[in-house]
C-alpha cells in the first residue's frame, strides 16, 4: 500500500496498480465546478447548496427591537449595462418563499418579449433566529388580539413597529445602495403579508406608491382592518396609491374555510371605492379555481402585470 497526496488530501492506493488514484467524489466535483453559481456556468456542485443566481443578501438590523433581519436583492438584467438608469423597486414579504418565486415569474413573463418592466426585487426575511411563523405573526399583524388557534405564548401586533423598521432602516439602506426610482416603490404581501400591506396603506400610504395585496387576512381581530379604513377616511380626502388585490375563489366558508376571505376582500374594495379618492387606482380579482395555498403564484403574475405591465403603444410600431 502507498499513500499519495491529491489536492491536499491523502488517498490510499495499492502499490503496483499503475493508475492515478481516484479522488473522492466531492473533490472531483469541486475540481470542475465554478466557484460561484452563474447563469452560464451552472451551480457549484459537490453537494453544496443551490443558489439563486444573481442574488445578494445583506444584514439590516433593527436597532429599535434589537432583532436582526436580512434583505435579499436581485438586480434586473440591464442593471450593469445602463449605469444611469433607475428602476422601480418591489419589496416582498415572506421572502423565503416569495423572493425566488417572484424573481422567476418576472423573468418568465419577459421571455417572449417584454410584458413587465425590469425592476429591483427586495426580499424581506424573517427575524434571524426566529421560526418563520413566529416572526410573521408578530411583525405582520396590527393588534395583539391574535387568533385562538395560535399558541398561548405567541406574540402578535407589532406590525406598526415593523413598518417603522422598513421606513427607517430597510428603505434608506436599499435606496442608498442601489439605483432605485423612489417614486415607484412597491410592496407585495400575501396572507399576513397582505394584512401588513393593508395596514401600511391605511396608516402611511406614502411609504409605497403601489401595493400588491394577496389574500389579505382581513378576518384578523374581528376585521380590525375595516376600522383602520374608517379611521383613515375620517382624516383624509385622498389616497394616492395603486392597489391590486387578489383572493382565491375557494377562500370561502362554503368551501370549508374558517373565514370568508372573498367577502372580506370585496367589502374592503367596496369601502375604498366608495370613498371616491381621486388618486386611488384599485383593482380586485377573485381568481377562479384557487385556494389560499395555490393562489399566490397566479396572483403574483397578475399583480406584476397590473403594477409594472408595459402598455402597448397606441401609435403602433
Amino acid at each position: 500500500m502507498r499513500k499519495l497526496l491529491w489536492m491536499g488530501c491523502v488517498v490510499t492506493c495499492v502499490v503496483g496498480c499503475g493508475k492515478t488514484p481516484t479522488p473522492p467524489v466531492a473533490e472531483q466535483a469541486a475540481a470542475v465546478s465554478p466557484a460561484m453559481a452563474s447563469a452560464t456556468g451552472g451551480q457549484r456542485g459537490g453537494g453544496l447548496p443551490y443558489e439563486v443566481v444573481g442574488s445578494e443578501v445583506w444584514n439590516v438590523p433593527d436597532p429599535a427591537s434589537g432583532r436582526d433581519y436580512q434583505v435579499f436583492v436581485a438586480l434586473p438584467p440591464s442593471y450593469a449595462k445602463e449605469p444611469q438608469r433607475r428602476y422601480p423597486v418591489l419589496y416582498v414579504t415572506d421572502a423565503d418563499y416569495a423572493f425566488p418565486v417572484v424573481r422567476q415569474i418576472a423573468r418568465r413573463l419577459n421571455v417572449e418579449g417584454p410584458q413587465v418592466e425590469e425592476f429591483i426585487l427586495v426580499g424581506l426575511s424573517y427575524a434571524l433566529g426566529d421560526e418563520g411563523m413566529a416572526s410573521r405573526r408578530r411583525d405582520y399583524t396590527p393588534t395583539a388580539n391574535g387568533p385562538d388557534s395560535a399558541p398561548a405564548d405567541a406574540v402578535h401586533g407589532q406590525g406598526g413597529a415593523y413598518a417603522a423598521y422598513l421606513r427607517d432602516q430597510v428603505i434608506p439602506y436599499v435606496a442608498g445602495h442601489y439605483r432605485t426610482d423612489e417614486s415607484r416603490r412597491l410592496l407585495l404581501g400575501h396572507s399576513y403579508g397582505g394584512l401588513l400591506g393593508a395596514q401600511i396603506l391605511l396608516t402611511e400610504p406614502g411609504m409605497f406608491s403601489g401595493y400588491l395585496l394577496g389574500s389579505p387576512s382581513f378576518w384578523y381581530d374581528h376585521n380590525v382592518m375595516m376600522r383602520y379604513e374608517q379611521a383613515y377616511a375620517v382624516a383624509h380626502g385622498d389616497l394616492a396609491a395603486t392597489v391590486y388585490l387578489y383572493v382565491g375563489e375557494y377562500e370561502q366558508r362554503k368551501f370549508g374555510k374558517d373565514a370568508d376571505m372573498v367577502v372580506d376582500a370585496q367589502r374592503m374594495g367596496a369601502a375604498l371605492r366608495g370613498r371616491h379618492y381621486p388618486s386611488l387606482r384599485l383593482s380586485l380579482e377573485v381568481l377562479d379555481g384557487e385556494d389560499h395555498v395555490s393562489v399566490a403564484p397566479r396572483g403574483f403574475t397578475h399583480g406584476l402585470k397590473q403594477l409594472l405591465g408595459i402598455r402597448p403603444d397606441p401609435r403602433g410600431g
